[in-house]
């Protein structure tokens, strides 16, 4: 797990390990409120969340400074990983 966001990099490596931990998720949710809905047990013991929400915190501080919308690089990262940019615009190519 990432210790720490820096950059934008970071953002998207962060973005990218959430997804590879299967979760789909929203920026502005809480990592404390996601089950798992087979066992509607959570994702994640309360450290991990609040791991994941102070580094989501982190993430949105880097976008801000770099006046990045964070909600289009995660997007981004998540059409990628998922392979959905096959299908969906690319926050990227919208702007273009």
């Amino acid at each position: 797990m990432i210790k720490q966001i820096n950059n934008i990099k970071d953002v998207e490596a962060f973005a990218k390990q959430i997804i590879n931990e299967g979760v789909s998720f929203h920026p502005d949710d809480d990592f404390n409120d996601y089950v798992v809905l087979k066992t509607n047990k959570p994702c994640y013991s309360k450290p991990e969340a609040d791991n994941r929400n102070e580094l989501m915190n982190q993430c949105f501080k880097v976008c801000e400074k770099n006046k990045v919308d964070i909600y289009d690089v995660m997007n981004e990262v998540l059409l990628k990983e998922t392979h959905l940019d096959k299908f969906i615009p690319l926050p990227s190519s919208i702007k273009n």
